[in-house]
């Protein structure tokens, strides 16, 4: 064992043409702001999904099922059309809204709603006065806790090992995962010192998954999902 490749990393991102700091920055704020918008929307869609009654709701719930067979790559190209006529690319935008969109959390919610919340619990919380918003943020985040503690699990690790493909171009908007990139470009020189910055990038999701650990079997096994 050498710390001799994490003693050389000051050096090899001195050349670089922002901080360091600034990638580290930008990972963080976009983890943790995308993680934070990604489970308020997900648990209040799934909590409409499962206790509203409207017309379409189950339309609604099978596109979000259908829509968990697409994957990043086969969305590259409308999500760069779309930013494009948004005027967003190469703003911090570019990395937040499409996570706030994710149909896992959704549909990962609704299952644990619907099997940890009965509708006699919301029918008590209504005739004592509560609107929705007090009986979403009182009653329905406190019990599904496990599920968004997952949900913060999964969005967080995506999150920040994520590369942004042609959306952003400016050197203070990239992330330390492009550093990562440009290290392991280097090739067998740069090696070690490629393999030391993975090792520290792989710091804030250990400690997500310490956080949220206790958590994530209970929310897999009320959703149905075996590991």
């Amino acid at each position: 064992p050498t710390l001799g490749n994490y003693l050389i990393l000051p050096d090899l991102m001195s050349s670089l043409k922002v901080p360091l700091s600034r990638y580290i920055f930008n990972s963080l704020f976009i983890s943790i702001v995308s993680t934070f918008f990604y489970i308020i929307v997900a648990t209040m869609a799934a909590f409409v999904l499962s206790k509203a009654k409207f017309k379409g709701r189950n339309v609604i719930f099978w596109i979000v099922q259908f829509a968990l067979m697409f994957n990043a790559y086969t969305l590259a190209i409308p999500r760069y059309l779309i930013f494009s006529k948004m005027h967003i690319i190469d703003t911090y935008w570019v990395s937040i809204l499409p996570h706030m969109a994710s149909t896992l959390g959704v549909f990962l919610a609704k299952q644990y709603i619907e099997g940890y919340i009965p509708n006699a619990l919301l029918e008590a919380a209504k005739i004592d006065g509560a609107s929705h918003y007090r009986v979403f943020w009182s009653i329905v985040m406190p019990v599904i806790k496990p599920a968004w503690l997952t949900l913060m699990l999964f969005a967080f690790r995506d999150i920040w090992a994520e590369v942004p493909n042609g959306t952003i171009f400016s050197e203070q908007l990239k992330t330390l995962p492009q550093i990562v990139t440009q290290i392991t470009a280097g090739g067998t020189a740069r090696a070690g010192s490629s393999m030391a910055v993975t090792v520290i990038m792989m710091i804030p999701p250990i400690i997500v998954f310490l956080i949220s650990q206790s958590n994530v079997v209970e929310a897999m096994s009320s959703a149905g999902i075996k590991e």
